[in-house]
């Protein structure tokens, strides 16, 4: 039961590397190209995002 959810997860994963990055072949990068998007643009950004979120919560409760 277990190992057929994480199977299925995994699938999912790659399914997901896949539509990011293309197929092999058909872009000539495929799964690098995806690495590149989530983890040097997509991860950066959700981290400053949240960082500024953060300090604006922490501004605003201070001057309440």
């Amino acid at each position: 039961m277990f190992e057929k959810i994480i199977t299925d997860l995994f699938m999912l994963c790659v399914y997901i590397l896949q539509a990011i990055g293309g197929m092999p072949g058909e872009y000539g990068f495929g799964y690098y190209l995806a690495n590149i998007i989530i983890f040097v643009i997509l991860q950066p950004a959700l981290i400053l995002l949240f960082f500024i979120l953060w300090r604006k919560e922490k501004k605003r409760n201070i001057n309440k």
